[in-house]
């Protein structure tokens, strides 16, 4: 499979999509349909959750009640399996929280049928340093 030329197009547009639905708890349940139900991984923090079920339930379980994420920088990459490597670094608030900037990578892969993306990788870390 060749590089997808329209891989920043797609990975921009992705993020933007990742980020709207999370921020609004009304429409966070939408992730689901942005994972594969077997073959997504998210480590976020440290844990590690695979398939879409599993990484909405890690979803639900976060304790704060408002968040927004301010997006940095976007950057992405061709795979030479036609999947997309993004990269997010930004800043984020919860609730009455301090801001703390973030990192995000994910991978998206083709589906199998051609039409569209799936996020197959998603990697969350706050930048939290305690030195």
């Amino acid at each position: 499979m060749a590089l997808n030329p329209q891989y920043l197009e797609i990975g921009q547009q992705f993020a933007k999509q990742y980020y709207t639905l999370f921020d609004d708890p009304n429409c966070r349940a939408q992730l689901v349909n942005l994972y594969s139900p077997d073959q997504s991984l998210m480590s976020f923090e440290g844990s590690q959750h695979q398939g879409a079920q599993k990484i909405m339930e890690k979803f639900a379980a976060l304790t704060f009640t408002k968040i927004q994420h301010i997006v940095t920088t976007v950057d992405c990459q061709p795979m030479f399996d036609g999947g997309i490597l993004i990269n997010v670094v930004g800043q984020l608030k919860t609730d009455d929280d301090p801001v703390h900037g973030f990192s995000q990578t994910f991978v998206l892969k083709p589906v199998p049928t051609g039409q569209g993306f799936f996020c197959q990788h998603d990697c969350f870390r706050l930048a939290i340093h305690n030195v």
